[in-house]
């Protein structure tokens, strides 16, 4: 049963990679590569937000200069239709992750 259990695992891996939504956040996340400024954006995107945990893990708030960098840096991110195309689809392929997450939760939420 423990090794089924992993190949379950295995093949739902391999399920999500052909899923529609995964290959279009693929697709997109090609398409920023591709594209200097809008790479640069996402880059200083993923840098933001990791300071921004390792600060709340800290207890810390973010600072006043750190909030309008991610608020000044959020407007850039919209005005980029590669990077607003690229989080819409991330954002659709969450509601799959969402779902699946909870099915395989389940049975741990049942012995709570």
């Amino acid at each position: 049963m423990t090794q089924n259990i992993y190949d379950l695992a295995n093949e739902l891996e391999r399920s999500i990679r052909h899923l529609p939504e995964y290959e279009a956040v693929q697709a997109s996340r090609k398409e920023i590569e591709a594209d200097k400024d809008a790479k640069e954006l996402l880059d200083q995107y993923i840098s933001h937000q990791t300071e921004l945990q390792q600060v709340l893990q800290t207890g810390q708030m973010p600072s006043e200069d750190f909030q309008k960098n991610m608020q000044d840096l959020g407007q850039k991110i919209q005005e980029n239709p590669l990077l607003t195309e690229y989080f819409g689809k991330q954002q659709q392929l969450s509601i799959y992750i969402a779902d699946i997450e909870k099915i395989i939760f389940k049975p741990l939420q049942d012995l709570i």
